[in-house]
């Protein structure tokens, strides 16, 4: 029961909370850092924003030139990075494509963006295709880097290596991003033992690793329960001179501690990662996260005050990942009380929320409660989403 209500919750909600963001272009067990939207010049993202995803945007491009709107290649790369960001590959794509069709620049890294998405849109075989096509004289080490990105999501091991020696050959592994691929490839593909070699071979060649390559490091000692070597790689990455320690990184550390047991070791890294959230709301969503696998209450209410009074308010994103950390530790009282307190400031009823109290009877076998709920719910006029009711369906079979 409890692994099909969590299909149904994974269906509900647009994000998850992990322990940590992208900040690559692959490494997919991350999950983007929740960012305000850009304010656009002329408002065209401001009509492409609210658009359904199967909507073609070349039209409301088209328009807005024929309206004698002006369009800059700034404008229109920040609006592919703004689509990527939301999973919306496919628009993203085309309006790559609009640009490259058009009378604007289109640069190396705009075609590198291009390549990635018709990957991800059109697949494999696209790709490669897209990339045959080009001259050799547009084939820089960004345009391989995203074919190498390409191979490394569909798994290909072989075919990945085979691409990164080819670079290697032709001078163009110069960044730790290809290095990162290859090292989430071998991590993904549960070859953890390989993961620290590309590391060493990184440094060997001159590369200096990033964050992201230490933390998919220490990820891939702790897989292997090697927690000596991955206390040695954070030693080695706090004493690095060229970047600050963050949250993510010491939430990384403290997860791994948590999945081994050692409560104290982790209890010293979440106050680390405390000590660096500032005013990150995700930061709080996930460290309440990590006090809720440790079944301390009292540190997930203390956490929930202080993101309210450091990040000025809580939206829907915060209240669903709060609420399912009390359902996590049996508190449904509390979590009743957080859907009232969001009900009464919500400007718009996101079933979302409901459903993580909704999902938290029907584990405890409260089907007639939850029944109940759905029942006032639409005697005060609101119109339950079919995954509602597909919670208590599901336990009711």
């Amino acid at each position: 029961m409890a692994s099909t209500l969590l299909r149904i919750l994974k269906k509900t909600h647009h994000f998850t909370i992990t322990t940590a963001p992208i900040l690559t272009r692959t490494c997919h067990s991350h999950t983007v850092t929740a960012k305000p939207r850009r304010r656009f010049n002329n408002n065209l993202f401001s009509r492409i924003s609210p658009l359904g995803n199967d909507t073609s945007l070349v039209p409301v491009l088209d328009k807005w030139v024929q309206e004698g709107n002006q369009l800059e290649e700034p404008e229109l790369q920040r609006i592919v990075r703004d689509l990527r960001s939301h999973k919306r590959y496919s628009q993203a794509l085309q309006v790559s494509e609009w640009m490259s069709n058009s009378d604007l620049q289109f640069s190396a890294d705009d075609r590198a963006v291009q390549l990635n998405l018709i990957g991800r849109v059109r697949g494999l075989e696209s790709a490669e295709s897209f990339f045959n096509s080009l001259g050799d004289e547009e084939k820089n080490d960004k345009i391989y880097g995203a074919l190498l990105n390409c191979y490394v999501r569909k798994g290909l091991v072989d075919k990945s290596v085979s691409h990164m020696q080819k670079m290697k050959e032709m001078g163009f592994v110069t960044r730790a991003l290809d290095y990162n691929d290859l090292m989430c490839l071998y991590k993904s593909s549960g070859q953890f033992e390989k993961v620290p070699e590309v590391l060493s071979d990184m440094k060997k060649n001159g590369i200096s690793p990033d964050i992201l390559s230490y933390r998919i490091c220490m990820k891939a000692y702790a897989a292997r329960s090697d927690l000596c070597s991955m206390e040695r790689i954070l030693q080695e990455m706090e004493s690095q001179p060229n970047f600050t320690m963050d949250w993510i990184s010491y939430s990384t550390v403290a997860n791994i501690y948590i999945k081994a047991g050692l409560k104290e070791k982790a209890l010293i890294y979440l106050k680390k990662c405390e000590e660096k959230i500032s005013k990150d709301p995700v930061g709080y969503d996930h460290l309440i996260s990590h006090y809720a696998n440790l079944g301390n209450k009292d540190e997930m209410m203390r956490l929930w005050g202080l993101q309210k009074t450091h990040c000025k308010k809580h939206i829907n994103r915060d209240y669903i990942s709060m609420m399912g950390c009390l359902v996590k530790i049996g508190e449904l009282e509390e979590t009743e009380k957080l859907l009232m307190e969001w009900e009464s400031s919500c400007d718009r009823y996101d079933f979302r929320v409901p459903n993580v109290l909704l999902i938290g009877y029907c584990q405890k076998g409260l089907i007639e409660k939850a029944e109940a709920m759905l029942r006032d719910m639409v005697k005060r006029g609101k119109t339950p989403v079919p995954n509602s009711w597909s919670i208590i369906a599901a336990v009711s079979r």
